[in-house]
């Protein structure tokens, strides 16, 4: 006999509480295994591939592509057990249906193992034994709120499209006198909050539907259909504040008006730098350097290197030039505890730099940034780059940066005052670097000349530490054999 387990979004970690379902791997009737990937998500802060600690049938999906789930909010539903029954006709041998209306009995399937469970781990899943199934209580006939009494009955042919025998969640039993147009004054059978947020702004009345999912469940299908059939909205009068509501809705539709809602990951892009700038009383200052040395020096390592050899880029070498600055001036590698009101200075160097996407700003880390040489270096920024731009970024390579670094000359622009990465202390950003007239050796020359800005926190340090930080990380720019001194 099988048994239809219920799957919930699990924790994804980081703190994360809700994913967008992207694209849907399995459809419902089909057979799934233990761990196999069956929804793809998007979170704050990657694409992850969810896997399924079940295995047997698919009987139901809950949300659609673009949706947004909440952590803890049911996936889907998955028949564990005699899944090669699907869509006999009949149960299985010695299976029966059990009534879900009265107060269950511990069967077979809760005293053994019913199907196989997942090896992976899934925050708020593990590895363990199954959980607890749930029975959904239905008032009997005149007696509201009453519980009737088990009827376990056999049962042929088949209910929604899923073969009988699948236990409890299977079939919506009949409750004899129960009229399906008149509404129940039991709970209604509605797990999503999303689907009662559809029927309440379509003036739906859920106990007048029929659910077409597991145990007679009311799906967001269900809701849609009732809408485009017309269905008759509550009979209670809009409240005024709703008129008001709706009034100026009219006029910024008339207008022309586009709404964009703030999640996923241009939510939390919008939540972080709100926090800083509440949070950080930021400073900042810049400086113009001629980067004509140092982009000969890189064509000078690059030519060392060999054809076959990686190439290194300029953001490498930055990047370089910034922990050696940090290990001058270790009061820019911290954040600051406003709970216990001290500055925590750190002492590994994880370099987080900023990359546009097509799901916007991301902030990939090199990690301990300071043990890596420029070659080091410009491989892990390479690898991180490619991952971006493709979107499988994992928690772990979006989080835990000390120091920022933000390149945003790509765009064009000469100079910009960033908000800094919060909890960090400072952010180094870099312009273009491009042709202008500089006094070099006492004469005027064309040189390569880019713009640098440090933002800073100003509670961690005063003016003149930010200042002798980018006076040296410009200086290594200009004369890149400075760094030498600390080779």
């Amino acid at each position: 006999m099988a048994e239809v387990k219920e799957f919930k979004l699990p924790d994804l970690g980081e703190g994360l509480t809700e994913a967008e379902v992207v694209r849907w791997l399995v459809e419902v009737g089909e057979v799934v295994t233990v761990d196999q990937p069956v929804v793809e998500v998007e979170t704050a802060k990657a694409m992850v591939e969810v896997p399924c600690p079940y295995g047997g049938v698919v009987t139901a999906r809950f949300g659609e592509e673009g949706e947004e789930l909440a952590v803890g909010a049911p996936l889907l539903t998955v028949a564990v057990g005699a899944a090669g029954t699907v869509g006999a006709g009949g149960p299985p041998a010695g299976g029966t249906d059990a009534d879900v209306t009265g107060a269950q009995a511990p069967d077979a399937a809760e005293d053994e193992d019913a199907g196989e469970t997942s090896g992976a781990v899934l925050v708020g899943y593990g590895t363990g034994a199954p959980p607890a199934r749930r029975g959904r209580v239905r008032p009997a006939q005149g007696t509201p709120g009453a519980v009737s009494a088990p009827a376990p009955a056999p049962s042929t042919g088949s209910v929604n499209g899923v073969a009988s025998g699948y236990g409890r969640h299977a079939v919506t039993p009949d409750v004899p006198g129960r009229d399906a147009t008149a509404p129940s004054t039991g709970p209604v059978p509605v797990i999503s909050p999303l689907v009662r947020r559809l029927a309440r702004q379509n003036g739906v009345e859920l106990r007048t539907l029929t659910g077409s999912g597991p145990d007679g469940l009311i799906l967001r299908a269900d809701v849609e259909r009732a809408i485009g059939a017309g269905a008759k909205p509550s009979e209670v009068a809009a409240a005024p504040a709703e008129q008001a509501a709706s009034a100026v809705a009219a006029v910024a539709a008339d207008a022309g008006e586009v709404r964009i809602p703030l999640r996923g990951l241009r939510g939390v892009v919008a939540d972080k730098m709100s926090r800083s700038r509440r949070e950080i009383p930021e400073a900042t200052c810049w400086v113009d350097a001629d980067a004509t040395e140092l982009l000969a020096t890189r064509r000078a390592m690059n030519a060392a290197g060999g054809p076959d050899a990686p190439k290194i880029s300029l953001l490498a070498l930055l990047a370089r030039i910034c922990t050696a600055a940090l290990a001058r001036c270790p009061e820019l590698n911290a954040r600051v505890d406003t709970e216990a009101r001290e500055i925590v200075r750190l002492e590994r160097v994880h370099v987080g730099f900023a990359a546009q996407t097509d799901r916007g700003l991301v902030v990939p880390v090199v990690r301990d940034a300071h043990t890596r040489s420029a070659e080091s270096l410009s491989e892990e920024l390479a690898r991180l780059t490619a991952s971006a731009r493709a979107g499988s970024l994992t928690p772990g390579e979006l989080t835990g940066s000390t120091f920022t670094l933000n390149n945003y000359g790509v765009f064009g622009v000469d100079g910009s005052t960033p908000i800094i990465n919060h909890p960090e202390a400072a952010m180094l950003g870099v312009g273009r670097i491009i042709p202008k007239p500089w006094v070099h050796e006492g004469e005027l020359a064309v040189r390569h000349v880019t713009q640098l800005s440090l933002t800073f926190d100003h509670r961690v340090c005063d003016g003149g530490a930010a200042g002798g930080f980018l006076r040296y990380v410009a200086d290594c720019v200009e004369q890149p054999a400075v760094l030498l001194r600390g080779v």
